[in-house]
């Protein structure tokens, strides 16, 4: 089965962080760079991630309440950690990184339409964040909405094209879901562009390309 070759990329990063940070509703991008690898995104460094730049500045409690709920969700506490995102939530609504972590909290718990009511409520604030697109197209995929999943995994990547995650989930998709070959041989051929390293996804294409081919 071709099923068991593909395994979708869910990068997720629960380590984001706030302060005084341009943020532009992402959170997640830049500081996977970062964060994911440990080291701590200072309060005062500004980080490029939108053509347009919104600061927002968070509470010590917040942020401090948000580390520990990142570490709680690292940990699979995700009881905890929820009770802590919702409590920073009710507290600070400006910012999607506390629902997409809210979201990912309620997935890995199976209560997957609370996940999907804090990914739109993330989105309701950056309708191009590149996370909660992924996890939202992840979601709708397992339960057979293939054109939503669709739409959710094409906004994160026009807003951000860099973000892998997505493309290469739209390419799985559009290959073993919907059948589109010419959509999954664009999205993995853009991913290798930007990842050339990657020898899965190149057998993949080869094999694609070997199907199209007959």
């Amino acid at each position: 089965m071709m099923n068991s070759r593909y395994k979708v990329e869910k990068k997720i990063c629960v380590q984001q962080q706030f302060g005084m940070l341009n943020i532009l509703s992402m959170c997640l991008l830049c500081l996977m760079l970062s964060s994911c690898a440990g080291s701590a995104v200072k309060q005062e460094e500004s980080m490029k991630i939108s053509e347009k730049i919104e600061y927002v500045e968070v509470d010590n409690d917040i942020e401090q309440d948000f580390m520990s709920a990142s570490k709680l969700l690292q940990q699979g506490n995700n009881e905890q950690a929820i009770a802590i995102l919702k409590s920073i939530i009710e507290r600070e609504q400006r910012l999607p990184a506390p629902y997409v972590n809210l979201a990912i909290a309620y997935n890995r718990l199976g209560d997957t339409r609370a996940a999907e009511e804090n990914l739109i409520s993330a989105l309701k604030l950056d309708i191009g964040h590149p996370v909660a697109n992924n996890e939202l197209g992840l979601l709708y995929r397992k339960e057979g909405k293939f054109n939503a999943a669709r739409t959710a995994y094409e906004n994160a990547i026009k807003k951000h094209p860099e973000y892998l995650p997505a493309r290469k989930n739209l390419g799985v998709l559009c290959d073993l879901y919907t059948h589109d070959f010419s959509c999954a041989l664009e999205q993995f051929e853009d991913y290798l562009e930007l990842k050339p390293d990657d020898k899965e996804v190149a057998i993949w294409v080869a094999d694609l390309k070997r199907r199209v081919s007959r």
